[in-house]
């Protein structure tokens, strides 16, 4: 029996679902993200075509991964965004995001992707342990003044 996650590409219905999604989680909220700001971003994103998944259960969004190919230093694939509904999280959605866009840093040509997690976003340090990633080094003040990025690196060949 086929899954009703699906991961396709960024499309129109999902800019006020991953806006909404956005401006309701951390680590956005800390940062003052509000609907309307995240709808100019995933707008954006539309417009320039980015490279940017969303996974949906059944028909509707739950979930979002924005990825730079060589926004890693010029080296490696970058994961810049990746955020799942809080009642989706649990059930595989974040998972299924991640190793697609592990996919798309293969088909790259790329070995690593790295990505930042916010020093105070517990839950997404273990999830990105738990997925084979490692701890590389802290940038303080990187976002905004008293939170330290974290820097994740896995490599995947």
């Amino acid at each position: 029996m086929e899954s009703p996650l699906s991961i396709v590409p960024l499309a129109e219905r999902d800019v006020l679902p991953c806006a909404t999604l956005m401006a309701a989680s951390e680590p956005w909220t800390s940062y003052g993200i509000t609907t309307e700001g995240a709808e100019l971003l995933w707008r954006r994103a539309l417009s320039e075509d980015a490279a940017v998944s969303v996974a949906r259960l059944e028909t509707r969004t739950v979930g979002f991964a924005w990825y730079i190919a060589g926004g890693g230093f010029g080296l490696s694939g970058y994961l810049k965004l990746l955020g799942v509904a809080a009642d989706a999280r649990g059930h595989g959605v974040g998972s299924a995001l991640l190793r697609h866009v592990e996919g798309l840093t293969l088909a790259d040509g790329q070995r690593d992707l790295i990505l930042l997690v916010s020093d105070f976003n517990q839950a997404a340090q273990h999830f990105y342990l738990k997925h084979g990633y490692s701890y590389e080094g802290k940038l303080p003040d990187y976002v905004v003044p008293g939170i330290a990025e974290l820097l994740y690196r896995k490599r995947l060949r």
